[in-house]
């Protein structure tokens, strides 16, 4: 088997086995653009290393050494001479791009004497040691585990003494000085001396890049963005071009178009005289793109001709690194750009209308989870606020939230569900766990392509990096921003889109969709056979469903009404009753108020079926606790109605078997607001009545025979009447069930619940977590549909009710209307519709799209995130 190919020798497999850094140095390489030489060893290569006990596959060394052998051909130079030496660098590439979670080492190759011969030959000694020093402290924190604060410690205390402020102030002498301080330290951290060897060094950083695939951020990242776990990383062997040889060199990262907000042009930063880790690790706060212009006018004009170029080969937006090398462009990488769920509309809106994609295209690649981004609060333009400093609008959105300045601490408290913002100098990828959890961050140091904002703007979440008036004590955990002083727990709000922070809460609202969501959406529309409907339970819930885009209402919980002020003493008056008449005397007050709660939703929702589900939570639920009640009458009810497992109790349709006068009111009042929003709009509801937790065909006979009696005496048009499926039982005699239905409904997540065993409150946070963190389950299952479980059921109920009916209309309710996953997977079994929660709907339209595409044959390649 071959592990290893040159950047100019074909290999199949594509970015599977040659990484996304890897195949796109290749491709670069064969169209002919500035690319330095180099080779790849394979993803292949990386998962035989762990199945292998974490061992080289057989060979690999020896093609290592074979095609060094021919990189020193094509460059003229001897890796480990000590005059001139070729450098490498070794640089991690996953298929799925991973941004700044694995591992990066520079200028491989290098020794004491080889430092000095480098200075010799290029006339720069600065540029020799501070290529050495760089190397001594990467190799020291990515092979060896060395915090990276111990070197960082050392060059800060070196600008002091020098009473400088920046890396490039300091001279030749300086920087060997500084390398020999780092040899110290790395030799003190390890007791060995920094080792001499190049081919040892680079044998050993492969080893670490293999091993940066299993590192914790690593595996975080990967379960954040369903990235499975077995796909290795590749690894790029890269010959050096430097950056840091003078003010005529430099470094950069670009994009074809804004990646914040999808708007074409060149846009990234750019740093003179320094490496690239300098940009990506927010080392130095770079300039802007466009100061290359002036510095490097030749260079600047090939990068633009040359970018311009990769776009239309890859026909998507790029994200590229390069380094300029004493006037000289080099590309570094070129790939898909992270990008706003905005920049992602309108770079795929601007492409249609470009001709570069079609709009099939473009639907297939928008990740339709990262549309919440433009569905998260923004500043009330009407708030007062005074800004306390400001720094650069790295990730758009809005977030208020305490003051936290370390990842765990963020971790902790956001999976409680408390709203932090994580304060930081700048984020490394060991922070992802409280990146994840963060409301916001804000970094002190750091460009628009640093790790923080990169990481933000893939998870939607608002960032302000580079923000020079933030000042911190992590230790001491202060900070000071502008003129104002903070501790930890202090609340400010960052406003990712200005870059402003301020200091307390503000005021958020929900952004309005804009013109490039709409048309993408319209296109989706087009594409998809899934009808999206909406969970809600108020007037207001509904308006907003419609808005964006909702074709109904999937479930309407009857059981949230019962909560409200007014509504609450009546309910328990009803509970409270000795007898069916006084039962009915108490549900005689509610009727009216039940009857204007569904007149509402039903006028929002004007010419668009609604389903209501009657009443399912037992009754206990909407009585005190009995610490909350001195009444012993109140109490010796409460006590009458405890149950061990109540979920599986006296609830749903057994209530409404048992206390029939129940269920009839609120038929009743769903007619009476149905009749009446007809007769003054003129318009017929097209009402759905929904029967839940049926699993016996007796239970909905009986219940189908009730509605209609009640209808009948009211008067009703046209209705529906169907039952919830979320016990096992219904599934599989769903053909005994089907004959009274006119409609099932999946209650997904009950159904999950029934189906795996699991309680979902009692499992989320404790065992289930567990399961996931140990590759027991691979995804929460109230998050994506269980398949093989719930799903399974699901396909049992959906051909054994449609062999009886073959009309009768399939929807799903549960939370798993909202997961493109799951939504893919009510495609793939006929559905007539999903619903989810308002704010999901466009999600769900564009997901809905994508599954009907993947079954025409056109996959969905995302790249927003």
């Amino acid at each position: 088997m071959t592990y290893v190919y040159d950047f100019d020798e074909q290999a199949e497999g594509g970015r599977e086995l040659l990484g996304g850094k890897g195949v796109g140095l290749a491709e670069m390489t064969q169209l002919g653009v500035p690319v330095p030489a180099g080779f790849t060893i394979t993803t292949e290569a990386c998962r035989v290393y762990w199945t292998n006990g974490r061992r080289f596959p057989d060979g690999l060394e020896e093609e290592i050494a074979d095609h060094l052998a021919e990189l020193e051909q094509k460059t003229g130079k001897r890796f480990g001479d000590a005059t001139d030496p070729l450098l490498v660098s070794v640089r991690s590439g996953a298929a799925v791009s991973m941004p700044g979670m694995m591992d990066t080492i520079l200028n491989l190759g290098l020794n004491e004497v080889a430092a000095e011969g480098l200075a010799r030959a290029t006339g720069n000694g600065r540029f020799a040691y501070d290529s050495y020093r760089r190397l001594i402290q990467m190799y020291g924190e990515v092979v060896d585990g060395i915090d990276g604060y111990r070197f960082e410690q050392a060059l800060t205390e070196l600008k002091q003494k020098r009473g400088v402020k920046h890396d490039v102030d300091l001279d030749g002498d300086d920087l060997a000085e500084l390398a020999q301080t780092f040899g110290g330290i790395y030799e003190l951290e390890t007791g060995e001396r920094f080792p001499g060897d190049g081919r040892e060094q680079l044998s050993r950083a492969v080893r670490a890049v293999f091993e940066s695939w299993d590192t914790p951020r690593a595996q975080v990242y990967r379960g954040a963005h369903g990235i499975p776990d077995d796909l290795g990383t590749a690894v790029n062997v890269v010959q050096m071009v430097f950056g840091n040889r003078g003010d005529g060199s430099g470094t950069g990262v670009c994009f074809t178009r804004d990646p914040a907000t999808g708007k074409p042009g060149l846009y990234g930063e750019f740093l003179a005289n320094a490496q690239g880790e300098d940009v990506v690790a927010g080392i130095r706060t770079p300039e802007p793109i466009a100061a290359m212009k002036k510095k490097m006018p030749e260079a600047f004009d090939e990068l633009i001709e040359t970018i311009r170029s990769l776009e239309e080969h890859y026909r998507d937006m790029q994200d590229i690194e390069f380094t300029v090398e004493e006037g000289t462009l080099y590309l570094l990488q070129t790939r898909s750009a992270k990008r706003t769920a905005a920049a992602a509309l309108k770079a795929a809106v601007d492409m249609v209308e470009e001709g570069l994609i079609s709009r099939e295209e473009a639907v297939a690649r928008i990740d339709p989870g990262q549309l919440d981004q433009l569905l998260h609060p923004m500043l009330d333009p009407n708030a007062e606020y005074e800004v306390a400093c400001k720094g650069l609008n790295a990730s758009p959105g809005a977030a208020s939230g305490e003051i936290v300045f370390d990842a765990d601490t963020a971790a902790e408290r956001g999976k409680a569900g408390e709203k932090v913002i994580l304060v930081r100098w700048e984020t490394t990828p060991d922070d992802i766990h409280g990146l994840i959890e963060a409301a916001g961050i804000l970094t002190a140091h750091g460009g628009m392509t640093s790790h923080a904002a990169v990481v933000a703007r893939g998870m939607g979440k608002p960032c302000v990096a580079g923000c020079e008036e933030l000042t911190l004590d992590p230790q001491a955990k202060t900070a000071t921003l502008g003129t104002h002083d903070v501790v930890e727990g202090d609340v400010i709000t960052i406003d990712g889109g200005t870059g402003n922070v301020i200091i307390g809460a503000v005021d958020l609202v929900a952004p309005e969709i804009n013109e490039d969501f709409g048309t993408v959406l319209e296109w989706a529309d087009e594409l998809r056979r899934l009808k999206v409907r909406a969970n809600a339970d108020t007037p207001g819930d509904a308006a907003k469903a419609r808005e964006f885009g909702a074709q109904g209402i999937g479930l309407c919980r009857t059981e949230h009404m019962f909560m409200a002020e007014d509504r609450l003493p009546l309910v328990r008056e009803m509970i409270m009753a000795s007898d069916e008449r006084s039962r009915r005397e108490a549900l005689d007050k509610l009727l009216p108020l039940q009857q204007s709660d569904f007149e509402g939703i039903f006028e929002a929702m004007a010419g668009l079926p609604v389903t209501i589900r009657l009443l399912d939570p037992p009754l206990h639920e909407f009585l005190p606790s009995l610490d909350e009640t001195t009444d012993e009458r109140m109490r010796k009810r409460i006590r009458a109605l405890q149950e061990s497992n109540p979920m599986l109790g006296t609830r749903g349709c057994r209530l409404g078997l048992m206390y029939p006068e129940i269920y009839e009111m609120q038929v009743r009042a769903i007619i009476r607001a149905a009749l009446a929003v007809e007769k003054r709009t003129g318009e017929a509801p097209l009402t759905e009545i929904m029967h839940p937790l049926v699993g016996f065909s007796e239970e909905l006979s009986r219940l189908r025979e009730l509605t209609d009696e009640v209808a009948a005496e009211e008067g009703a048009g046209e209705y529906l009447c169907g039952t919830m499926i979320e016990l096992p039982r219904a599934c599989v005699r769903a053909d005994e069930i089907a004959p009274h239905a006119d409609f099932f409904s999946f209650g997904t997540n009950d159904l999950t619940q029934t189906a795996l065993g699991f309680s979902r409150d009692d499992a989320e946070g404790k065992f289930l977590t567990f399961y996931l963190e140990d590759d027991i389950l691979q995804r929460n299952p109230f998050e994506t549909l269980d398949r093989d479980g719930a799903g399974e059921l699901m396909r049992i109920a959906v051909e054994r009710g449609r062999r009886v009916k073959e009309e009768i209309k399939l929807g799903i309710c549960g939370e798993h209307g909202g997961d493109p996953d799951s939504i893919q997977f009510c495609h793939e079994l006929g559905l007539d519709y999903v619903s989810c929660s308002p704010y999901r709907v466009p999600l769900a339209r564009l997901a809905a799209a994508q599954a009907a595409l993947k079954e025409s044959g056109v996959e969905a390649v995302v790249v927003g995130g």
